[in-house]
Formats: structure tokens, sequence, C-alpha cells
């Protein structure tokens, strides 16, 4: 609930906390370790480890950020876990609505929930909702988020274990990419993330690139074929519900 060293981000924001795997992409999470840390620091949010929980107090922390910012909401959960309460992600909607010089980035792995929900929801413009696109066995994903009336769609290619050719990125406004970090690290190849630039440029979507990743990701760096993108979208006017034909 501070400030965020993750790069297309400001700040994070967490009025849940908790997860499971559900994919390829979550073997490593970096969120179930770290929950395992903050518990054993004896931090109450994380008292029961990585078990799904939802917080009310943490609900009234964006109030406080007077200043505008990029919020990455739930670093540490998905809010479109099945065990996440409708009218909780009703409250976390509120809370964005109400906070406008605020930009809220929402990221699932959970497509088919996202897709039973979003018309109980409130796509104010600052809202900014994200899926995660690990491989192309989750490519669904993309469909789900479509249906979506946020002012901007974004894909995380991260990590970035497989080959993602000939993505339908249509009404898709911006796609990170990363490779994996940590003890383990599952190789991101140089084509891929360069297919994906590619597909994006010539769809004109905005493109980040986050990492290489690997056991020292620092060393590793962030330029793909010697130059950094770090490009945002441009947000549009609120969207109207399913505007589009797929």
């Amino acid at each position: 609930m501070a400030s965020s060293s993750i790069e297309w981000t400001e700040l994070t924001w967490n009025p849940t906390t908790g997860c499971d795997k559900i994919s390829a992409g979550c073997k490593f999470c970096y969120a179930e370790i770290m929950s395992r840390r903050l518990q054993a620091m004896g931090v109450e949010k994380y008292v029961n480890g990585f078990k799904v929980r939802q917080h009310e107090a943490a609900l009234a922390i964006p109030y406080g950020w007077k200043k505008p910012a990029m919020v990455f909401v739930n670093s540490m959960s998905d809010l479109f876990h099945k065990e996440m309460s409708l009218e909780f992600i009703q409250k976390v909607f509120k809370v964005m609505n109400e906070c406008p010089h605020l930009i809220f980035q929402v990221l699932t792995k959970r497509g088919e929930r996202l897709e039973e929900v979003w018309k109980h929801l409130n796509w104010s413009e600052n809202i900014w909702m994200g899926v995660s696109v690990e491989n192309e066995l989750v490519t669904n994903r993309i469909d789900s988020l479509r249906m979506v009336p946020a002012a901007v769609r974004f894909l995380s290619c991260e990590p970035l274990i497989g080959p993602l050719p000939k993505m339908n990125l249509k009404e898709i406004d911006w796609v990170i990419v990363g490779g994996e970090s940590g003890v383990h690290p599952r190789p991101m190849k140089t084509e891929w993330a360069v297919d994906i630039r590619n597909q994006c440029e010539k769809c004109d979507v905005a493109f980040f690139f986050k990492q290489w990743g690997g056991r020292n990701k620092k060393a590793a760096g962030r330029e793909l074929e010697g130059a950094l993108y770090e490009t945002f979208p441009t947000p549009k006017k609120r969207r109207a519900a399913l505007s589009f034909s797929i």
C-alpha cells in the first residue's frame, strides 16, 4: 500500500489478499512467496498466509492519496477470484469511482469471473482493466476482456513462458511483456517478445517491455533489441458496453 517498484505503475493497493494457482503462469507466484515472508514478520493482513481475504479497512486508503498517480490494484491477490464476493468487488469499484484523480490498474487471470460480474460494476474512466496472458493456452482471457467497457484494456504477458503468435488485439490498448524472475525462472525467448512488439506496432497498440527477468533481473536489463519500450496507452472515453463485434 505504498510506492511500487513495478515499472508500469506508481502505487499498490491491496483491499484483498490471497489467491490460488489456476494456470502455468502461477507456478512461481511472487505474491505467494511474499505473503509467507509477511506472515513470518507478523503482518496482520497475512496472518492466514495466502488464504483469500477481504480487507474492509483497506478501502479507505486511496482517499488519502491526494496527488494523481497510477495505482496497481491487488498486487497480492486477484480481485475476481471466486471467493471474492460481488458485494466487496462493488465496494472496491465504488472507491475507484470516487477517486477520479487516480488511475486504477486492475489485473486478473480469471476471465470467466470477469464476464460474470462486469455488468454489475461501474466502469468510470479512471479504471484500466487487464488480463494476464502468459502463453497460447490462456488467450481466451483476451476475449473476456473485450467484453468490458473499460477506458483502457490491457494485457500483461508476464511471465511470458511461450509464444503468442497472431493474437487478436482488436479493442486492446496496451500490452506489457516481461520475463520471469526469481530463483528458478523459466526463460523467455527473444523472438517471443519481438513478435509481440511487432504485432502491437501493426495494430497501433501501446507496447511496454518490462524486463527480461532471470535470477538477476537488474543485470538482465530492460532493453529489447537495443531499445527501451515504455509506451503507455491513451485512455479512451468511456466505452459503451459491447460496442464492438468479434
